[in-house]
């Protein structure tokens, strides 16, 4: 087994937020995850103990609109 923790998940992208939240948190429970709509002004900066899910808000499902990586 490889001691290298997950920092991408691609496979997401398209998935409802919430269902992306819960795959990076089973993956990753160390970091925080922060939903936030796509195209939303975030604070610049890298944090290793963060992931952002930028999700579309204007669809119901809310799906994941780029890969969610830790940053």
């Amino acid at each position: 087994m490889s001691s290298e923790k997950k920092a991408s998940w691609p496979e997401v992208v398209g998935w409802p937020a919430t269902a992306a939240v819960t795959q990076i948190n089973g993956d990753r429970p160390d970091v925080s995850i922060e939903v936030i709509p796509d195209g939303a002004t975030v604070p610049p900066g890298f944090d290793a103990n963060r992931v952002r899910v930028f999700f579309n808000a204007g669809d119901a499902v809310g799906p994941v609109m780029r890969t969610p990586f830790v940053g």
